[in-house]
């Protein structure tokens, strides 16, 4: 008889499955979704209550015939994707193309890719769950209609190859809202005066003035600091009133997912992206040395702080046995998840506490180490005791009229921070360690210190500051925060710089024509309520096509308003406030296929056109051009000489011949770019390889003297020669599955070096 067959979604998850469960059951991999709506049509019938038009996806057809010759005569097929939405419609589409007659689909949710998780799975096979699909079916479809059907507009108005997304553009707005924020702030002086003391004994301690006259203190300039020091001058510092009280500080909960990619960020300079990749890795499997590839943390998509009560009792065990008696509790430590979030899921945690950072190490790759290093020690921390921290504040009079303040902490018993130090989870600064004193002890006053200061604009969003926005608005879910990052740089709508976003010229236009046209699809709250309601359809409270229904009557009215009424900037570009140097007339901005660019709008009769700056203040500047006369080298087409010149897409050669000759090279002999200090491979050629952007915006990898040397690449070559075939050079490869790798670029070749 024909084994029962599970499928999973990941094919790195088969070897995992294979050691405990190989010999009873067949498994394969879909490698993630194999049906997909259609790539070159909307692939939804809005008439006909949202119909969706599935089709196979292109690049699955070898991994569907396996799967339909793996499940040839089996009776019964365990359908293992992730235990998410995403993971629920793979499992409908895998049903949906195996399915035959007396043949039993189970749904098993694995939490954990460990002996004990897949045995508990496959012990307990649930029905496939239609309202989480129908959740998943609702989301691609909205998903769907808005990028299918606003894309074209922008393409249309503004720029070919541009496109819109329910979520995306909400992140976009947000990004942009807070650069206007920036721009529009304006710099204000104020002032502190802080007293260095020193009482009978040391150390000596800084005290902050914060009351005059009872008033919150309030210095303008300098002026006012100085007289406030005329004063102090001669005042004695008394101390006044000493407030002391003892604290006890709870840890923090195990991760959910976008708290663990805020802390991969901040701590561990990750991205959202690679956070997710490391730790879907770290949950397919990793082998430690126990005849087998095994999982070591809990499913990595979770909005949940629930634990396990096993693991909990685990984490005591182990508190006990190691950290010490005194730091485990009596009784495990429960976390309460905050209302409307979904429960399906434990938090993040390893999948045995006893497996210790430092006995893995070995098995790990550095990256993969410093993410788990940071679970386990989260997790092991939520079921430690409490803190125990003293807390001292001292005020002090300066004459009648100068009330200066200073707080300090001793950690009495460090807890939890023993392992997990509270500085890493708090905003509080480092405190000062103060005196025994008593109230009216006299202080000596060793220095009265002014100190100018000016406020600062809001700060703009790094990405683990995105994240928490997102998260704090309801917007997205933590298992897409890594892709909307991803997708809005790609497309060019925002930059990182200096690890902050800055929405570019391109992405406050598009920002602007959405927001004016589709108020709702770009609005906080709308986006925010529509994820309930996808939360309510995966409850069975809601109706897929009734939230369709109410989302498009008015979607629809407002893609037929913007196809009327968005401005087109195409051609026309957006107005500035400078006038053309050579005509006098408007400086408009215009997009074109290398970036945006200053253009008079006297034009064809005036062809003046410039790079331009933007200040922090949002101030549009000319570049002024470089125009070099010294002689660079002959003109290939006519022999004149030819000369360096500055235009919108950067520096370059033109003839001096022009306009009876009109050829132009750029000044390395090909397109500028980023040199990336890698020689390039071609035989006997003398150039770098420098990263450039296609027209269309992606980036690839081309030699210097181009068009001399045609080398160009899509992967980022490295200056390494093959071990095995002996190509001059590898590429950088990064995927899902195995994450960041070297890899010989010759396709007869299969040689891989994982970094």
């Amino acid at each position: 008889m024909t084994k029962p067959l599970i499928i999973v979604e990941s094919p790195t998850k088969i070897k995992t499955l294979k050691k405990y469960v190989g010999k009873e059951f067949n498994i394969a991999a879909s490698a993630g979704h194999i049906r997909d709506l259609p790539v070159k049509t909307l692939g939804i019938d809005i008439e006909k209550k949202f119909k969706a038009k599935y089709v196979n996806i292109k690049d699955k057809s070898k991994v569907i015939a396996n799967l339909k010759k793996l499940a040839k005569d089996t009776k019964e097929i365990y359908l293992a994707p992730d235990p998410d939405r995403e993971g629920e419609a793979i499992a409908f589409h895998i049903m949906d193309i195996l399915k035959k007659k007396d043949r039993i689909f189970h749904r098993i949710l694995i939490h954990e890719l460990t002996k004990k998780g897949i045995q508990e799975a496959l012990q307990h096979p649930l029905e496939p769950d239609a309202h989480k699909y129908d959740a998943q079916q609702a989301r691609r479809k909205l998903d769907r209609l808005v990028g299918y059907q606003i894309s074209p507009l922008l393409w249309q108005k503004v720029q070919g190859g541009l496109s819109a997304g329910r979520v995306q553009s909400v992140a976009v707005k947000i990004i942009c809202n807070r650069e206007r924020q920036i721009r529009k702030f304006i710099t204000e002086e104020f002032w502190t005066i802080t007293a260095d003391l020193l009482a009978q004994f040391p150390p000596n301690f800084n005290a902050g003035l914060v009351k005059i006259d009872n008033k919150k203190v309030k210095i303008d300039n300098e002026k006012q600091a100085s007289d406030i020091l005329k004063d102090l001058g001669k005042a004695q510092f008394i101390v006044h009133q000493i407030k002391a009280k003892t604290i006890k500080r709870n840890p923090l909960p195990p991760y959910i997912t976008s708290k663990l990619q805020q802390d991969a960020i901040n701590r561990l300079r990750f991205s959202a992206k690679k956070t997710m990749m490391v730790a879907q890795r770290l949950y397919e499997g990793i082998e430690i040395g126990t005849g087998g590839p095994e999982g070591l943390i809990t499913y990595m998509r979770s909005d949940s702080t629930r634990i396990a009560p096993d693991a909990a009792q685990d984490a005591q065990k182990f508190i006990s046995q190691t950290i010490g008696s005194e730091f485990a509790l009596s009784k495990p430590r429960f976390f309460k998840n905050k209302k409307k979030v979904q429960d399906a899921h434990e938090a993040i945690r390893p999948t045995s506490v006893f497996h210790t950072p430092e006995k893995l190490k070995g098995f790990l790759s550095p990256d993969q180490f410093k993410l788990y290093d940071l679970i386990w020690k989260r997790f092991v921390a939520s079921q430690m005791a409490q803190a125990i921290i003293d807390q001292k504040t001292i005020l002090i009079q300066a004459s009648p009229k100068y009330l200066f303040s200073v707080s300090g902490s001793t950690v009495k018993f460090a807890g939890y921070m023993n392992l997990y130090p509270q500085n890493e989870d708090s905003n509080e600064k480092d405190t000062q360690t103060l005196p025994d004193v008593e109230e009216g002890t006299a202080l000596k006053t060793l220095q009265i210190i002014p100190k100018q200061h000016f406020t600062k604009p809001p700060p703009r969003f790094s990405e683990a500051s995105l994240v928490k926005e997102l998260e704090k608005n309801g917007i997205g879910r933590p298992s897409t925060y890594a892709t909307i990052l991803t997708v809005i740089r790609d497309k060019g709508y925002v930059d990182l710089i200096k690890r902050y976003f800055v929405p570019s010229e391109l992405g406050f236009i598009v920002n602007d024509l959405l927001v004016s046209c589709f108020p709702n699809v770009l609005n906080i709250s709308f986006t925010a309520q529509m994820e309930t309601n996808l939360d309510d359809v995966e409850r069975g409270r809601l109706e897929e096509t009734q939230l369709l229904t109410d989302f498009y009557s008015s979607f629809r009215k407002s893609l037929e308003a913007a196809s009327e009424d968005m401005i087109s900037v195409k051609g026309v570009g957006v107005q500035t406030d400078l006038n053309c140097p050579s005509c006098g007339k408007q400086l408009n901005i215009k997009i074109g296929r290398n970036g945006q660019f200053l253009a008079c709008t006297g034009y064809p009769e005036c062809s003046f056109t410039s790079n331009y700056l933007r200040d922090e203040k949002g101030k549009v500047s000319i570049v002024e051009k470089i125009i070099d006369n010294t002689k660079i080298k002959d003109c290939v087409k006519c022999g004149k000489p030819m000369i360096q010149k500055e235009g919108r897409f950067g520096l370059f050669l033109a003839c001096t011949g022009y306009p009876e000759c009109n050829h132009t090279e750029s000044v390395n002999g090909g397109q500028n770019g980023k040199d990336i200090g890698v020689r390039c491979p071609e035989t006997d050629c003398s150039g770098t390889i420098i990263e450039r952007k296609s027209k269309r915006g992606k980036i690839f990898f081309g030699c210097s003297i181009y068009p001399n040397c045609t080398f160009a690449s899509w992967d980022k070559p490295v200056d390494k020669s093959c071990p095995d075939c002996n190509s001059p050079y590898l590429v950088e490869k990064e995927t899902k599955k195995e994450g960041k790798f070297l890899k010989c670029p010759n396709r007869d070749c299969g040689f891989k070096e994982h970094q």
